[in-house]
């Protein structure tokens, strides 16, 4: 593994290394059309929307999730591939069958 390869990964680990932020991946990823908006996502938790928006930013900016702003919303939509490299390192190889 590359030195950037695990700074990018260490980031995406550290970013979800937050309650908070694992849920909030969770449900983005679990939306209907898999994209949610900040308005979406505030009534699951006991945070206010700036707080909500503060964790969606380090998840953004970890590389987890795109965001697209429409209007005064700001919509949020997993990348597959940066979940695909997180799980990817943390897999176990399989066993060949003896």
């Amino acid at each position: 593994m590359t030195r950037e390869r695990s700074i990018t990964l260490a980031a995406g680990f550290k970013a979800l290394g937050d309650p908070v932020r694992l849920r909030l991946l969770s449900l983005v990823a679990s939306h209907l059309d898999g994209e949610a908006c900040v308005c979406d996502l505030v009534g699951a938790f006991d945070l206010t929307q700036p707080t909500i928006s503060h964790h969606l930013r380090v998840l953004r900016d970890a590389g987890l999730v795109t965001s697209t702003r429409r209007g005064t919303w700001v919509y949020y939509r997993v990348v597959p591939e940066a979940l695909t490299a997180l799980t990817g390192i943390i897999a176990l190889p399989s066993v060949a069958t003896r």
